[in-house]
């Protein structure tokens, strides 16, 4: 019993201590409205309260208990490399995929051919959409 009791304490101990989470990600963006407009309406996030009601933050639940802060600051980097992106995974891709062709919005493979899905060694599907300020995002099929 003693042996179990010293096993279980450990385990709960490495997962309590070896563990992050992720409390959210930090967006640089030139224009908020148009950031949010594309973040609402084009990725489907849903917006959440924030603290600073000064019209240069919006935030928004990606899940998990996590989310992502937009924020509006003058010196967006204008090279942004499709390496450094955000990934959303989605339940149906095929419909968010079709929601970007309904509205003409422009998506990509990994290697860049327009209108193209990358399937990954995994079997994973996956685009690449810009926002507004040219941030890449993966979006996913691995939901």
């Amino acid at each position: 019993m003693k042996t179990l009791f010293t096993i279980l304490l450990v385990a709960i101990t490495m997962s309590t201590f070896a563990q992050i989470k992720v409390n959210h990600i930090a967006v640089h963006v030139s224009n908020l409205n148009s950031s949010k407009e594309f973040y609402e309406n084009i990725v489907g996030l849903t917006e959440i309260e924030e603290p600073f009601k000064d019209n240069l933050h919006a935030w928004y639940d990606i899940g998990g208990g996590a989310a992502l802060h937009i924020i509006e600051a003058a010196n967006v980097p204008t090279q942004i490399s499709k390496v450094n992106h955000l990934c959303f995974s989605m339940k149906d891709m095929d419909a968010f995929i079709k929601t970007l062709q309904d509205t003409n919005y422009p998506f990509e493979s990994w290697v860049g051919e327009k209108g193209k899905v990358t399937i990954r060694v995994d079997g994973i599907r996956q685009i690449y959409i810009q926002d507004p300020d040219g941030m890449w995002l993966e979006i996913n099929d691995d939901y």
